[in-house]
């Protein structure tokens, strides 16, 4: 026999199985009858006048108890959570956004829901330095009380929560498939490590695959989570943007890290700034923004870069280091800069490139890291 609490749960599912009706039909029927439950009692004229015919039809034709059952028994096993519009452990930003869904799917530790977030978002065919940026401010922003949201992509997504996994505030993901689908594969490792460490959640019921238009869905859920957005690289088309522009206009700061003019990846950045977004160098320059008070750093020192070397460079290292300058370099300009034989910048270009003190980019240029 089903317990109470099952049936409340049911009742809840199985308006999100509802086929057409999205979040704000959910929404309207839940304004109009209150709980999923009385929904499902009321008479089909009250529906058709509340939804419409096709809706309400499609509710009331539904046939979703498999699903259902599948969800209840996920939810059942440790550390898996569903999260209603109406329970105390559903974040509160996200419930003062535009659209919050109605049913949360978590996994992991449900108590980061109630911490103060900060989204960290960009590309997902990120520069090495743009992922060491993300990785370095995220890690510093975890450890001054501020959880990392992000969605769990490759690049700078996945960047920014293996730096927040660094931090004390950890990290959460937020995903575009069903909880029991791992995407991209490549993330497999890093999904195990946040649902052990931090928390991964979703809207969308348990075998949904990655569809294209869900990411821009779950990108709502991203930017109403944080208290602001920091996008670290991004095209002048990019879902980050879309990311930014939803935590804009749910009254979010926007953050932007600056580029070379030269890389296609700060284009988005730089367009944020134009449209006022605050120019960020640094995790405190974040801070300070916010007027964080809880920063944790009892050295009292600036929060150190997690890419600083340990080995100083060699002398010749060092000049092509310094020859590479602050934009990205071809080999032939390299040549001309350092005053080095090509084969002798080969001989170094890759070891350097190995020891992350360089990342070589398309079309056979080079730039420095740190």
């Amino acid at each position: 026999m089903s317990r109470p609490r099952d049936n409340e749960l049911a009742a809840w599912l199985r308006l999100t199985l509802i086929p057409g009706l999205g979040s704000q039909g959910q929404r309207r029927l839940l304004q109009t009858f209150g709980l999923p439950e009385a929904i499902f009692k009321a008479r089909g004229s009250e529906l058709r006048a509340a939804i419409g015919d096709t809706l309400a039809t499609a509710l009331a034709r539904l046939d979703a108890e498999a699903e259902i059952e599948t969800a209840l028994a996920w939810a059942a096993e440790p550390d898996n959570h569903l999260i209603t519009l109406a329970d105390s452990a559903y974040p509160r930003e996200l419930l003062t956004s535009a659209d919050p869904p109605i049913l949360l799917y978590a996994k992991g530790n449900i108590e980061l829901l109630q911490q103060p977030m900060l989204a960290v978002v960009g590309s997902r065919n990120a520069t090495r330095q743009g992922e060491l940026d993300a990785e370095a401010f995220a890690a510093n922003l975890s450890q001054a009380g501020l959880t990392i949201v992000s969605g769990m992509a490759l690049g700078i997504d996945a960047a920014a929560h293996r730096g927040g996994l660094k931090g004390k505030s950890s990290t959460v993901a937020v995903i575009g498939t069903g909880m029991d689908r791992i995407y991209p594969a490549r993330n497999a490792e890093l999904a195990r490590q946040i649902a052990a460490e931090g928390l991964i959640i979703s809207e969308f019921p348990l075998g949904m695959g990655p569809l294209a238009h869900n990411f821009p869905r779950r990108n709502r859920i991203i930017a109403g989570l944080g208290q602001g957005c920091l996008v670290v690289e991004a095209a002048e088309r990019s879902g980050s943007l879309i990311t930014a522009r939803l935590a804009a206009e749910a009254g979010r700061e926007v953050f932007a890290i600056p580029g070379s003019i030269h890389s296609a990846l700060a284009r988005g950045c730089h367009r944020l700034i134009r449209q006022g977004a605050k120019l960020v160098e640094s995790a405190e320059d974040i801070l300070e923004e916010l007027k964080w008070e809880g920063i944790v750093n009892p050295t009292g020192r600036p929060f150190p870069s997690i890419n600083t070397e340990t080995t100083p460079p060699s002398e010749e290292e060092a000049k092509v280091i310094n020859a590479l300058g602050d934009a990205p370099c071809d080999l032939e300009t390299l040549v001309t800069r350092s005053g080095l034989t090509p084969d002798a910048l080969l001989a170094m270009l890759l070891p350097m490139e190995l020891d992350g003190r360089i990342a070589s980019l398309p079309g056979g240029r080079y730039q420095k890291l740190g």
